[in-house]
This record gives C-alpha cells, structure tokens and sequence, in this order.
C-alpha cells in the first residue's frame, strides 16, 4: 500500500522564516527612520500664558499701589494745610489779643488748641514718611517724564557700579512686521527716526540713565553689523554718571542714530571683553535673535534655526558673572527670542521683560 502522506520540506519553512524576518526588519527600520524624522521637525513649544497671566498680576497690584500711595500723600497734604491754616488763624487771634491792640474774641480752648497742634505734629510726620516711600521710588539722576503713569513693576536691577547698555540698531528695530520694517528702510532718515518702535527703544534708553546709582560709571553702545559707542571720542572708556552734562550729551547722541542693517549680538557681546574692568550689570534693549555671527553671512536670508544656532554662539562671548537684563520689544516670526532671552536671564540672574507699547 502506498504512502499517501506528503514528504515534510525544511528548506520551505526556513525560506518563508527568512522571508519573514526580513519584512520585518525593513518595516521596523522604516518606522524607526520615519520616527526619528518627526522628531526632528517638530519646534518645541512653550506655555508662557501663566508666566504672563502672573506679571499682568503683578504689574496691576503695583498700578494700585502707587495710586493708593499718591492719593495717599495728596490727602495727607490736603489735611496738613488745613489744619496749618487753622493754626495760623489761632496764633494770630493770641497774638491780637496778648497785644490788646483788638478785642478778638477766641472761640477754641487750650484744649483745642492742643489738640490741634497734636493733629499738626502728626500730620507732618505721616507727610514725610510718605514723601520718603515717594523719593525712595524714583532716586533719579536725569529727569523722565513719560506720557502718563509709567512706573510699572519691571522686575529690572537698577543698580551696579559699571553699567553698560547696549542698543540694537538694526533694521528691524523700525517696526514690529517685516512689510513696514521693508517700508520704513526705503523712507528718508527723519522718518526712521520717528518710528514707533526705535522711539520706544531710545525712551527705555532714557529711562534706565534716569536711575544710574549715585557714584557709578556707565557706557552706551548701538549694534548693528558693527559696534559703537554714542560718543565716539569715548569708546571702551567708562564715563562718570555724576557728569550730566556728558550723560545728557550722551542721550542726545544716541537719538541721532538711524537703525539700519543686521543685527550681530556676538559682535556686541565681544567688544565686553575690550573693557577694563569689566561691566557688572548689561541691559540689552533688543527685538529678537541675531541675523548675524563675528562673521559675514554667506546668504541673503536666515532660517529660524540659523538665528537660534547665533544665538548661541553669541552666547559664548559673554564673560562669566555678569547679569543680563533683556528688554525685548515686539517682531513677528520670531517666536524663539522670548524663551531663549528668558534662558539666559535666569541663567545670569537678570531680568527679562517684554513690554507694552506704551512703556516707558
């Protein structure tokens, strides 16, 4: 009787396992290279809200405060000239009547009398506490007045023996979108200096030299594609706050200046290091990355990546220690300058604000 059962074929099996494996391991190899792709395009995101959500907070708790203290200190001098003027009128009436030059019929005790005085004396001591709190707040070297209440709560370190500021005078700094930065470029050069935007930054300018510390030292540089001083006789040098004379000069200078160009923070960070001694305090007034390094760029454009890559490099200018506070105004697609601005704030222990068009 024959053998009805089909012979068993190993080479079959071994070549469908091969087969099978071999699938496998070019659809894991796909799925591993398409993965790692992903990941790579994706741009990290960053959830500021409640970090705004808070400074908002913080910036109306100090609007309060400061109308509760002028309110304060305008009822305080409304009582105190009151009660001054009834204490007059009362020392007079003595006075005409010790004298017997009029018969003045005095309608308040000595009693009252006292009490007033009491009223007085103490009116004047709440008076000068409250002007304190009031000169406290605004110690100032210059005078700046702004277009309405602008002390709003920066979070900003005013202080430091060696204060440098450095100004970013590139193109962009002539408006908040690339169509009217283009449009302003081509305009005469008393347009661009009224430019919402450049106005915004020599104010900030203004403002931080109006609260130099008594006794310190300070310098102003612009940046561009190059670097240079708002006084041109006193480059590198530290200038003397307690000269006004020079410090005004310097801020009459610095209006004068035409934003133009890229913007190259290496270059500004780099000149740091020709200063002897050192800066212990920068306050960079900036609208986002840097479109250039040390080097000429090989390209009419720059990506996102590219910038955030300057950044960096700029970064690595900076001499150890010295705190850096940013104040960052508005330009569009540039959405990485906040966090990495942020970054280098907390990592120098500076400050970092971005304010509104209104301030300072």
């Amino acid at each position: 009787m024959r053998n009805s059962r089909r012979g068993f074929s190993a080479f079959s099996l071994s070549f469908l396992d091969i087969m099978s494996c071999g699938l496998g391991a070019v659809v894991l190899l796909f799925l591993i290279i398409k993965h790692n792709t992903d990941v790579k395009d994706l741009m990290p995101a960053y959830d500021l809200s409640r970090e705004i959500e808070m400074l908002d907070g913080d910036i109306g708790e100090a609007r309060s405060k400061t109308a509760n203290a002028k309110s304060q200190a305008a009822t305080l001098d409304a009582e105190l000239t009151t009660a001054q003027g009834e204490a007059d009128r009362i020392r007079k009436q003595l006075a005409a009547a010790r004298a017997g030059a009029k018969s003045v019929a005095v309608s308040v005790s000595d009693k009252e009398i006292d009490k007033m005085k009491s009223d007085v004396k103490r009116l004047e001591q709440q008076k000068k506490a409250v002007q304190a709190q009031i000169n406290a707040q605004s110690n100032q070297i210059r005078t700046f007045t702004g277009a309405g209440n602008r002390e709003y709560l920066t979070g900003l370190k005013l202080d430091g023996r060696r204060i440098l500021i450095l100004l970013d005078a590139s193109a962009s700094m002539l408006d908040d979108t690339i169509v009217n930065i283009i449009r302003r470029r081509n305009m005469d050069d008393a347009a661009k200096r009224r430019s919402w935007k450049w106005q915004q930054a020599l104010a900030t300018v203004d403002w931080i030299s109006a609260r130099f510390p008594q006794g310190s030292e300070y310098q102003i540089l612009t940046f561009n594609t190059s670097v240079s001083p708002v006084l041109p006789a006193t480059k590198w040098k530290w200038l003397q706050v307690n000269e006004i004379d020079q410090l005004n000069r310097a801020i009459d200078e610095m209006k004068r200046v035409i934003p133009s160009g890229g913007s190259s923070l290496a270059k500004a960070l780099a000149a740091i290091n020709r200063m002897s001694p050192k800066p212990d305090n920068i306050y960079l007034i900036t609208d986002g990355l840097p479109t250039q390094g040390l080097a000429p760029p090989r390209g009419t454009t720059v990506t996102g990546r590219q910038r955030v890559d300057l950044f960096e490099d700029a970064m690595t200018q900076l001499p150890r220690g010295i705190p850096i506070n940013t104040i960052l105004l508005p330009m569009e697609g540039d959405p990485l300058a906040a966090w990495a601005y942020w970054q280098v704030a907390l990592q120098t222990r500076g400050a970092f604000l971005t304010p509104a068009k209104d301030w300072p």
